[in-house]
């Protein structure tokens, strides 16, 4: 999972959301609101075809999914439910794409506390101040929280909505990822006259999972060969640490 920045939508578009919406909200006021109709009905309409499109350009050329970032993104996702939640049902900020697993996983669970989501939207927040990942087997983990002296409860929500520590397939790329990026790292230490956009260009390229939030903003950071790229060349660093951002 990593960080995705929310494009903004054509005005008109954007206007025949709202307008679904209010629509939407009148008949829930009526009590004659069929959310799945509802929304089979939109979904094959122009405005609607317009929101998959920035959604797939806001995941670039591989167009995959927001959550796991392994499977192709084949459809509009509802963050808050839009069954238990039909209020956000047309809202921009509440739409994600998402492949048949993952859409699969989550269904209409959504779990709360406080009445605040223990999911983590990667449009609206880093995933990996919840998220950790283990090198070793390729799993996502919570996070383990220093100040609560406790794992992260978005963190715990997120792994157990959409199973990312019980996706054995999953594990497998995301390890295979995370040996690239650190291949990378160490050939760039011990390669004289690389330049640090260089190494930028092909991380990038390499991070097919999102782990360059995790080796740079997360807990990987703490790890060679990053911790070794930290301390020797601060300024590669930040360059490193201002991509993912």
């Amino acid at each position: 999972m990593r960080r995705v920045i929310r494009l903004p939508l054509a005005e008109d578009v954007e206007e025949k959301l709202n307008q679904r919406q209010a629509e939407a909200d009148r008949k829930c006021m009526e009590g004659a609101l069929r959310v799945n109709e509802e929304w089979q009905t939109a979904r094959q309409s122009r405005p609607l075809l317009a929101v998959l499109a920035t959604l797939k350009q806001m995941m670039g050329e591989r167009e995959r999914c927001m959550y796991c970032l392994d499977s192709h993104g084949t459809d509009i996702e509802h963050f808050w439910p839009k069954k238990p939640y039909p209020e956000r049902m047309f809202l921009w900020p509440n739409l994600l794409l998402c492949c048949a697993e993952c859409g699969r996983l989550k269904g209409n669970r959504f779990p709360l506390i406080a009445g605040q989501p223990m999911l983590i939207d990667p449009t609206a927040e880093e995933p990996w101040q919840y998220l950790d990942f283990d090198p070793t087997t390729g799993n996502v983990v919570a996070r383990f929280d220093l100040d609560s002296n406790n794992w992260s409860p978005k963190g715990q929500g997120t792994v157990e909505l959409l199973q990312l520590d019980r996706r054995e397939a999953l594990s497998v790329v995301y390890r295979r990822t995370y040996r690239r990026l650190a291949a990378l790292v160490e050939r760039y230490l011990n390669e004289i006259g690389s330049t640090a956009e260089s190494l930028v260009a092909a991380l990038r390229d390499a991070d097919d999972h999102g782990l360059m939030g995790w080796c740079f903003i997360g807990t990987g950071r703490n790890a060679p060969p990053f911790r070794d790229l930290c301390e020797s060349q601060p300024d590669v660093w930040a360059a490193c640490l201002a991509a993912c951002q």
